[in-house]
């Protein structure tokens, strides 16, 4: 049996691969209804909610996992050290799909590329007065916090959890764009445009993420980009190709 680590659209479209061949069954795990609600198209053995390292080794042990596929967000480096942890306590595989880093690719000179918040706040209060948060939901309180006396916006995903999180924050209706992407480089332009948007804040999310669509746009409009990088892990086995991933197993 394989465990799935689910949460980006990457795990679904591995999750696709999987459903091609009958002899590889899996289990996908997910944090989120919504997540589950998307989920639940490719595949119909779903687990939900936040698996603590005890909670993963014991999961691994009662349902005979073999294998674990860390499909998760880049940005989820806790996840992922807990399931590389795991794998060597239970002695089963790891495979961590990653997606390729595009910063290299990119030719616009007017990008900042940061290792964490803390300098990308330090950025947005020197350089911006509108600012454009491209990274999600899921640490807006530090924006708010560190970046005050500033205009933000941000795009978050459309669920009622996630709007009641903005509002408890203090953001309303003129703070807050709520769709689900990726999205295109012309609509990100017309984004930028309509909120007036004079630096952007985003994640090196790779090619799923739309991380380019956004840097492409803001060169279109010469609009500043800070780029907040991955935090680096030492993988015990990674593949960039999702096509690659029965190979492995």
């Amino acid at each position: 049996m394989i465990l799935v680590l689910g949460g980006t659209s990457d795990s679904l479209a591995i999750c696709d691969e999987l459903n091609k061949d009958v002899n590889k069954s899996y289990i996908l795990s997910v944090t989120t209804e919504y997540g589950k609600d998307l989920a639940s198209i490719y595949s119909k053995n779903i687990i939900l909610g936040k698996l603590t390292k005890d909670d993963m080794v014991a999961f691994i042990k009662e349902n005979n996992i073999e294998t674990i596929i860390d499909a998760t967000h880049p940005y989820a480096v806790e996840v992922s050290k807990n399931a590389i942890e795991c794998s060597k306590i239970t002695n089963i595989d790891y495979i961590r799909y990653e997606r390729k880093s595009l910063i290299e690719d990119i030719t616009y000179k007017n990008i900042f590329v940061v290792d964490d918040i803390d300098e990308a706040c330090e950025i947005a209060n020197e350089k911006g007065n509108t600012i454009f948060i491209g990274t999600g939901s899921k640490n807006l309180n530090q924006y708010i916090e560190k970046v005050p006396n500033k205009k933000l916006i941000a795009r978050v995903l459309p669920t009622s959890e996630v709007l009641i999180s903005c509002e408890k924050l203090g953001l309303n209706g003129d703070n807050i764009i709520a769709m689900k992407g990726p999205f295109s480089q012309c609509l990100n332009e017309e984004t930028y445009k309509q909120y007036k948007i004079d630096l952007v804040i985003t994640k090196e999310s790779g090619v799923a993420g739309g991380f380019l669509e956004k840097v492409l746009a803001c060169e279109k409009l010469n609009i500043p980009v800070v780029i907040i990088r991955r935090e680096k892990i030492n993988y015990p086995s990674v593949i960039h190709d999702i096509k690659q991933i029965t190979l492995v197993l």
